[in-house]
């Protein structure tokens, strides 16, 4: 990924735009950050949250007009937080202690004319950055028109005490002083620049700056260089002029270090955040009474106001991604982390994991505002780590051993229609429903035949999806290309794909393409058993017909005739979950497949009914009820389909097998080949527990069988003098497979299996 695809990608995450109560503030303060300090009634981290933004939020937090109420997300499902009275709650009960700081001093000085909050904010910032400020106030105190509000709202000793900091930060203040036409160009004289703070007295204004009082120049000087002032439009917006002299203050800073004064400036004004916050589905909620409004919120009252912030943040993709949530982040800190780890030259690379355990399945574009696709960005940096030779295959070997016997004379099959020379049709059943239940490709391919004219071919093989998902685009266009040659074999007929994941693989490649479902849909479906009656059921859409609606509609369709009701899941069609196959994740990354799983079973006690095989698979393995779509059509015992047991890895290659060679018997009269290798004739014995550990290793009866053969000729084996038990390997490629076993009358007794990626070295090398 280049960086500026890096950027494109990053800019569409906008989990890290503020909430609009943020954006909507003049100054931009974190009210949700000040909502989660109160309620975790921490009102030190409280007030250090409005200390960031406002300069005196003793005053700031007794007076403050709470623009940011206006915009408050609150409002669509209630009424508004009262932010303004949590910040008096927290400056009535938190007193406000500012040290004497210490700032590397600069040489430039600065003439501040007026102390109304213009002119005090634009001192105390200046101040900050170490530029020597003198105030210059023709009153005999501080404050301007804070001393207008009652003693209740802002006591006088508050403001005494808040504006103190002034003193602690050098400034120097002079009272009493008048500033007329003639001082002002003494001034000008003296300090680098003078600020005009003045909005409040626009006579004074047009009196000192005659001709040029009417340039409303708040972000940039007037035509007099050196010489700044506030905005002359009176408001009576306390936090407006915080922000009006805030703005000065920075282009102040911007003319004495000699850069531009407005670059980079756009969000300093309020704005619209792109934020997205969902409302749907929150309680409504009113504002929390206060049972005092002269005493303001108790701390009882204010912990349940500010419970009522819904925090806002998007996660919207997160709340419905296993994936996102396990690994802790959003989007765009995954996007550079991805990005990161692909340009890593030499050293670990901490993210091949996180990379290899997405399910590619799109949820986060369907459900993201912007469309942000995290599955696209992984593939693509897994297609680039595998051509350059970066992505350690271990992750998805066996899938791709897997893919491999698929497309094997073990499993592949192309033949026209018994009794036909061509093919209008044909039917690509995809080889995880022919390991799941190849009796139903049986049905489904006789039920095709008597229902459809012009001959309805079969092709039996993988569409490749696990060397694209894998990144490994070598392998997955060899494949492809075999398939699309297989396919012109026969007369280029109309492809019927069973399978999701074929029909996404085939979607461009094939012109004339149509999945099952919609067939089925327009055709007289089987005769039903009159003793079986519908139900309802909770669809699980597969994660690959994602942006097929007229495939989800179809399978709704299909049930309905059959007369079941329908219940959709929380997250169904265009935003479905992956059930952990997808993207191979269940081979990268195991526990977080079962935690997919987990995670969407728990939705609904209803029992599931789904059209893909490895969903239908995955959801039983975890004992959740789950009919696959082709159990109702041909149901026969709907009891047993509900609950049968997903098939294991080693029987999924056996039953792909005996589905060929049943085919090519019963329909083509064809002797299928016997299977070649000794070790074929091997007779294992194997309990419960060690088919779960070859299950969960991925080792095959196959594999353990070579073992065996290789160290049963050879005497190639370590023995266990104590026990009699042998240990044998062997690497048929790159696995090492370890077998220890014992042998009997009746063949091998199999007592412990693994596998690793180490080659084990007969001779020493120097």
């Amino acid at each position: 990924m280049e960086q500026d695809e890096l950027k494109r990608q990053e800019d569409k995450c906008i989990q890290e735009n503020p909430p609009a109560c943020t954006a909507g503030c003049p100054i931009h303060l974190d009210a949700r950050k000040l909502m989660l300090d109160i309620q975790k009634q921490d009102l030190k981290s409280a007030l250090a949250t409005m200390q960031k933004k406002q300069p005196f939020p003793g005053i700031i937090g007794r007076i403050c007009d709470h623009p940011c109420e206006n915009v408050c997300k609150r409002k669509d499902v209630g009424t508004t937080i009262a932010i303004s009275d949590l910040e008096r709650y927290c400056v009535q009960n938190q007193t406000t202690t500012v040290k004497k700081m210490k700032v590397p001093p600069k040489s430039q000085t600065v003439a501040v004319v007026g102390s109304g909050l213009r002119g005090l904010t634009v001192a105390y910032d200046l101040a900050k950055k170490g530029y020597k400020v003198s105030l210059f106030e023709k009153a005999d105190r501080l404050g301007g028109n804070l001393w207008n509000y009652s003693e209740h709202q802002l006591p006088p000793e508050v403001i005494v005490e808040e504006l103190s900091v002034l003193n602690r930060l050098d400034i120097q203040i002079k009272l009493n002083t008048a500033i007329t036409q003639q001082d002002l160009a003494k001034l000008q004289e003296e300090f680098n620049v003078v600020y005009l703070g003045l909005a409040d007295q626009s006579n004074d204004v047009v009196e000192l700056l005659g001709e040029h009082s009417s340039v409303d120049l708040v972000t940039c000087a007037t035509q007099t260089p050196g010489l700044f002032r506030g905005s002359l439009v009176g408001n009576e917006s306390p936090i407006k002029s915080v922000a009006d002299g805030r703005k000065a203050a920075v282009s102040i800073d911007r003319y004495l270090l000699g850069v531009s004064l407005t670059g980079s400036r756009e969000s300093e004004e309020p704005y619209e955040t792109k934020l997205y916050v969902k409302t749907k589905g929150i309680a409504p909620l009113p504002v929390v009474p206060m049972n005092d409004e002269s005493a303001g919120y108790t701390t009882e009252e204010a912990l349940q106001e500010a419970g009522r912030c819904l925090n806002c943040q998007c996660l919207e993709c997160v709340k419905g991604c296993v994936f996102m949530q396990e690994y802790g982040s959003y989007p765009k800190s995954y996007v550079r982390q991805i990005y990161n780890n692909d340009a890593i030259v030499m050293g670990l690379r901490q993210g091949n994991k996180m990379i290899n355990s997405c399910s590619l399945c799109g949820q986060c574009a369907a459900i993201c505002p912007q469309g942000l696709d995290l599955g696209e960005t992984c593939k693509a940096t897994r297609e680039s780590m595998v051509s350059k030779g970066k992505m350690p295959p271990s992750a998805f070997d066996f899938a791709l051993r897997d893919m491999a016997f698929n497309n094997s004379e073990e499993f592949a099959l192309t033949r026209h229609q018994p009794g036909y020379n061509s093919s209008k049709y044909v039917f690509f059943p995809g080889c995880q429903l022919s390991a799941s239940s190849p009796e139903q490709v049986e049905k489904v391919y006789a039920y095709l035949m008597e229902k459809l004219d012009g001959g309805v071919g079969l092709m039996l093989r993988c569409c490749g999806a696990p060397a694209d998902w894998a990144g490994d685009q070598e392998l997955f266009q060899n494949s492809l290309k075999v398939l699309v040659a297989e396919w012109e074999s026969l007369g280029k007929p109309k492809l019927i794909v069973a399978c999701s994941t074929c029909h996404s693989m085939f979607r461009e490649k094939f012109p004339e393409l149509v999945s099952l479902w919609e067939l089925m849909a327009d055709l007289d479906l089987p005769v039903q058993d009159p003793n079986v009656s519908g139900g309802k059921v909770a669809v699980q859409d597969a994660c690959t017909t994602r942006h097929e609606p007229v495939i989800q509609d179809a399978v709704r369709h299909i049930l309905a005739r059959l007369g079941y009701e329908i219940e959709e899941l929380p997250y169904s069609k265009e935003e479905t979950k992956c059930c952990g196959f997808g993207g191979l994740t269940s081979f990268a990354n195991p526990e977080l497949a079962k935690k997919i799983v987990e995670d969407r079973i728990s939705e609904s006690a209803t029992d599931y009914v789904a059209y893909c095989a490895m969903c239908r698979d995955n959801f039983a393995a975890k004992g959740k009820r789950t009919f696959h779509l082709l159990d109702l059509i041909f149901g026969t015992n709907l009891e047993e389909a509900a609950i049968r047991p997903r098939v294991g890895f080693s029987y999924r290659h056996e039953n792909r097998a005996k589905l060929r060679r049943k085919l090519l018997h019963s329909l083509w009269k064809e002797a299928p080949q016997e299977k070649e290798g000794a070790f074929r004739t091997i007779n294992l014995l194997l309990n419960e527990k060690v088919l779960e550990v070859m299950e969960d290793r991925r080792i095959l009866i196959e594999d353990i069988q070579q073992v065996i053969e290789l160290a049963e000729r050879t005497g190639q084996k370590f023995v266990n003098p104590d026990t009699g038990h042998n240990l044998a390997h062997f690497r048929p490629f790159k696995v090492t497979f370890w077998v220890e076993y014992q042998s009997q009358e009746q063949g091998f007794v199999v007592l412990n299996v693994y596998s690793h990626r180490m080659e084990i070295l007969e001779d020493g090398h120097e």
